[in-house]
Parts: C-alpha cells; structure tokens; sequence
C-alpha cells in the first residue's frame, strides 16, 4: 500500500521533540513495520530525520514565514495548491493520511476526486486553540477550511470522545473513530534501565511535559510540598522544558524545596525511557477545566514503563484509567487529595508494583503505535469497501 502522510501544521515540527512531533515519527514508523510505502509531505521538518526513517521520500511544502498574523493565514491557505501539485507529481496512493491544521484542505479533498480513502487525524479543536492561545485573525476563513476538510475526508480520526464531540458540530457521528494515542512497545520493554542513580530509600515523585500552563504544575508543587513534610526522603524529578519552568522554579525556591527537586530541561525521547525508570511515580495533575481534550502522551508512556500513575478524573483520563486497578484518579486541581494519594503510594511499595504491572498490560496489550497503524490501514480497507473506490 502506498501511503501519502501529509502534516502541513508549520506548528509541528516532523522530526522535533514536541509531542506533536513524537506521534508523526511513530506514526510513520508504525505504517512502515506493517509494510506500507510511506512518504511524507511536510510543511516544517525541523531536525533531520531519525536514522530509521532517513529512508522515507520527503516532500517539502511550502514554508510559512514569520511575518504578520493575518498575512500569515493567508500565505498558509494558499499553500493548498502547492500540496495538490506535489501529490500529482509523486505518483498514485492507495490513502491520504493527514494530520489536521488550520489552513489545509487539499489532501482531503485530492483523495475524494480520485476515490481514495482519505483519512483526517483530528488531535484537538484547533481553531478554538488558535483563538485563546495564538490568535487567529480570519476566524471564519478557518472555518470554512475545517467544514472543506472534514465533509471531504472518508474518515476521521479522533484522539479522544471529546475532540469526537467537538466534530460532529460539523460532521455525523458516523463518520468519526476515536482512536487515542499510544507508545513504541520497542522503546518500552521491560525491565528498564535508570538513567539517574537513585537511592533505594528515595522516593521519586516524576512528571515529564513541556511545562505548559494547563498542565497543572502549580497542583504539582503545593502537593509536593505537603509530601515532602511528611515523608522528608521524598524527590521530585521534572523531565522537560517550557514557559512556566521560570515560576516552577520560584515556587519550590520560596518553599525552601529546592534541593528536593531535579530539573533535566529538554531531553530527546531516547532518554525518556531511562528517565521514567529513575522514578517511583509518575504524575499528570492536571486542573478542572471545561475543555479537556487531550489524549496526554505522557500518560501512556508512564505506563509502559510499568509506572503507578496518578492522574486528574479528567477527559480521556477517567476513561483509560481505573481507579485502583491500572493507576490513581484525584479530583482535578485537588492538591491536598493529590497528596494523599502520593502518600498512600510511598507507604505501599505493593500497591505501586500491582498498579504498575497492570498500567504496562493495559497499554501494550490496546495503546500501541502498531495496534494504531493496524486500525487506520482496516479503516482504509473497510472504506475502499464501503464506498466501491479502487
């Protein structure tokens, strides 16, 4: 099967660290295990590409310069030709897979003229995100864009039931399959090796993200704060970097926590492995917050390390994890129930090995890159059936 990946979002750099990169090389890796002839078409490559893929054909899209916002969007719409003539010049497809952005509509539609499947990855509702944490200018221009991508694609694919909701104020229900994100069993097998030498009597208390506003760091310190006053030999290992490290920092300063704490900054996702096997637990405390749409890489890789997780009931989250089985639900931004969890876990090192057994059967038995790929290729196949296309 020959497979054109198309991800013409200037905000995901392909072969990047971002997680929105992360899921791209998987994705490509995945098709490719399963024997498919992928080839990438890109509007931001970022790094260059892993060893593994430096076999993959590339087609550069157009780049978006970093000038004034509207021409921006405007420059980023008319790059829609630009991705129809590359697709022409590459040769036939038997799928169009893209990755949703705000300005793109073409590959959708190039696969609905030539009675391809093709399906649409839909990871968040950007245009809503666009607006509240970027700016968009031309709000009923992305609009259209979206309904164009949408109706064309024969399928799509949701990372989550709450991003699902959000698209069927454009499209039935029917058209839409939730599938969440997932880990490289690969990268996750058992047991693991600490990249930081801990002491047996420490307790690491671990969380790995971009340090973004929403992701509840400010929880994450009050918690740990109130740990560390009961259980002193306690640690707190942050993997990552990004916008709110600067406060972090100051918050744990002005609780005299400083020496409890290790930040790494930005790793490659090589490390990660290692990095989650330094701690004891890992933690996702995310806030209450209305739009909770995520499907958190972070998550599923705390349990394919055979991690306890303690998470926020939350979204997606209160889905893949049952409480007390495969991991721990707090109420989001519930420092003090965070705590108490935290704590409940340090005094029972049974409960995080059976939890920790349990969250890395969970995902590798349903969450991996491959199982993935597998459901988009029977996706493809169910629509060249359904629809009679060649």
């Amino acid at each position: 099967m020959r497979i054109a990946y198309i991800c013409a979002d200037p905000g995901v750099p392909v072969f990047g660290q971002k997680g929105c990169s992360i899921h791209v090389q998987e994705m490509l890796r995945a098709l490719q295990r399963l024997g498919a002839q992928v080839s990438l078409f890109a509007t931001r490559l970022g790094e260059k590409p892993p060893d593994d893929l430096t076999n993959t054909p590339i087609y550069p899209l157009p780049a978006i310069p970093n000038i004034e916002r509207s021409q921006r969007e405007r420059v980023a719409l008319a790059a829609n030709p630009d991705l129809r003539l590359e697709l022409d010049l590459a040769g036939s497809f038997d799928l169009i897979y893209e990755r949703y952005s705000l300005w793109s509509y073409s590959g959708m539609e190039y696969a609905q003229e030539r009675g391809i499947p093709g399906i649409l990855e839909v990871n968040a509702p950007l245009i809503e995100e666009q607006a509240k944490h970027r700016g968009l200018v031309d709000r009923e221009a992305a609009d259209r864009v979206a309904r164009r991508a949408f109706q064309a694609a024969s399928t799509i694919v949701a990372v989550s039931s709450q991003v699902k909701d959000y698209l069927t104020n454009y499209v039935s229900d029917e058209k839409v399959r939730v599938i969440a994100n997932g880990v490289n069993r690969d990268r996750f097998s058992l047991p693991l090796i600490p990249s930081i030498a801990i002491d047996p009597e420490t307790f690491v208390v671990g969380f790995v993200g971009s340090l973004k506003p929403w992701h509840g760091l400010s929880i994450l310190t009050d918690a740990f704060a109130r740990l560390h006053r009961r259980v002193p030999q306690a640690r707190l290992l942050i993997v990552g970097d990004g916008p709110e490290r600067g406060n972090l920092e100051a918050d744990l300063s002005a609780r005299g926590l400083q020496s409890a704490v290790h930040f790494t900054g930005a790793v490659t996702p090589n490390e990660i492995p290692g990095l989650l096997a330094s701690m004891s637990i890992a933690v996702a405390p995310y806030p209450d917050r209305d739009d909770f749409y995520f499907s958190p890489l972070k998550v599923y890789e705390y349990m394919a390390a055979g991690l306890p997780v303690v998470t926020s009931r939350i979204g997606q989250l209160a889905e893949l994890i049952e409480d007390g089985t495969n991991g721990i639900l707090c109420p989001p931004g519930d420092a003090v129930a965070l705590a108490i969890a935290l704590e409940r876990l340090w005094r029972s090192p049974e409960l995080r090995t059976r939890l920790g057994s349990v969250a890395h059967h969970t995902v590798m038995q349903a969450h991996t890159w491959d199982a993935i790929a597998k459901r988009i290729l029977t996706l493809a196949n169910e629509t060249r059936l359904v629809g009679g296309m060649k």
